[in-house]
């Protein structure tokens, strides 16, 4: 017998049984759609997740700061002309200290925090070229002392036209220096020389939509210190060899009480993690497929006992017991192709809907900021070819496996006593 004979004969045994054969696929269907659903919305996030990160990151820079021992606050501290020492080590084109606070800011009437940042901003627009960039007004290379620059998301917290602070407006920022008797509430006062175009990304070190930015000259005497939080260093190239000469070099100049955090490092544990979700999330959509190919596996049995006498009158006819086998096979691979196709449909259209409406009801990708409390990140679920045919080949697989056991059975039956099977 021809295989196309074969299918056609399998496909005929489903027709007559089509609710049977409908439910039996529904099975299949909803196993695949909880794969390709998941996997697309993880891949979807995955990818939203690094665009974000990258948009904050420059990959050939590092990220230096104190040392954190256990649970408690390094004693070490980096001071602004630690930048020097960084700046003379092979390799390196710029270092670039940070001082930044968490303050009050108030414009337009209105009070909020936000992340204020100390910083020169020659340096910084060198390194973050791409990012550190001016919607309007202009950032200066040689600022003047009340210059400020503010991130899209200060001028426009809310994305809805509510602008706060605009370029010319005049901004004060407060914070509560407790390091004073009595406690201090310390002002200071500027122009809004510059408004940033929208990051829109995650941010280690570089610039952020709700940051205020101020020279570090500045910083220095608004917040009484020279120590920095963070030195921002841009390096001569990217590549592994560099960074991880450049790094060791730091934590040699700093007999070790620095942690040198580099973008690219972080980009790979990113990708590491979510290469470990995806593969619990498949695993978790796979165990319904495998419930459904029980299922198919008593549906072929059933479909067995009742087809005994006719499987008895095609061996009496001369049919072979392989060509059983193969009949009931085709019906499996039918019914897994079919439930395949219709679950990676079905599981897109779940995906779509729930990046579009589900995942913005439950607040999802949501960063947090002191200005507007949320901002939402869209999220495009992506269907790779390795999730598409192997969710297809594994409903396709899961199907014929649970169904060799009842093949196998109508193959072995013996004429004589499958026609007198009542």
């Amino acid at each position: 017998m021809k295989v196309l004979d074969v299918f056609s004969y399998s496909f005929s045994a489903i027709r007559l049984r089509k609710l049977r054969a409908g439910l039996t696929t529904l099975g299949v269907v909803i196993g695949i759609a909880a794969i390709v659903a998941l996997l697309s919305l993880s891949q979807g996030f995955q990818n939203s997740i690094t665009a974000q990160f990258e948009k904050g990151f420059a990959t050939n820079t590092l990220s230096v700061s104190p040392r954190s021992f256990g649970m408690g606050e390094s004693s070490f501290q980096l001071f602004i002309n630690d930048s020097n020492t960084i700046e003379g080590i092979e390799n390196v084109s710029m270092a670039v200290p940070i001082i930044q606070k968490t303050c009050y800011v108030n414009a337009s009437g209105r009070t909020f925090l936000v992340n204020v940042v100390g910083v020169d901003f020659a340096k910084y627009g060198n390194i973050y070229n791409s990012t550190f960039e001016a919607a309007n007004g202009m950032i200066s290379s040689t600022p003047y002392d009340q210059s400020i620059v503010i991130g899209a998301r200060v001028r426009d917290p809310w994305q809805n036209t509510t602008i706060l602070a605009n370029v010319g407006d005049t901004v004060e920022i407060s914070w509560t220096n407790a390091s004073s008797r009595p406690l201090r509430n310390e002002t200071y006062s500027g122009n809004v020389s510059a408004v940033l175009n929208d990051v829109g990304g995650f941010s280690l070190g570089g610039p952020s939509d709700f940051g205020v930015y101020i020279p570090i000259s500045q910083a220095q005497k608004f917040f009484g210190t020279d120590k920095c939080d963070t030195i921002v260093v841009l390096l001569k190239s990217s590549d592994d060899v560099t960074i991880k000469d450049v790094s060791a070099a730091i934590k040699d100049a700093f007999s070790s009480q620095v942690s040198v955090t580099s973008a690219t490092a972080v980009l790979t544990v990113i990708s590491s993690i979510f290469s470990v979700i995806t593969i619990f999330l498949g695993g978790i959509a796979g165990i319904s497929l495998l419930v459904a190919g029980i299922g198919i596996m008593n549906i072929m049995i059933v479909s067995l006992m009742e087809r005994t006498r006719e499987i008895g009158i095609l061996k009496a006819l001369g049919m072979r017991g392989q060509t059983v086998l193969l009949i009931f096979l085709g019906e499996a691979v039918i019914i897994g192709l079919l439930g395949g196709v219709i679950g990676i449909i079905l599981g897109m259209g779940l995906a779509e809907i729930f990046a579009r409406f589900g995942f913005a009801a439950m607040g999802g990708g949501q960063q947090v900021n002191q200005a507007a409390n949320t901002v939402a990140m869209r999220i495009s679920p992506v269907l790779t070819p390795t999730v598409f045919f192997g969710a297809l080949a594994f409903g396709l697989v899961v199907s014929v496996v649970f169904a060799i056991y009842p093949a196998w059975r109508a193959s072995r039956l013996k004429p004589v006593e499958a026609l007198r099977y009542e």
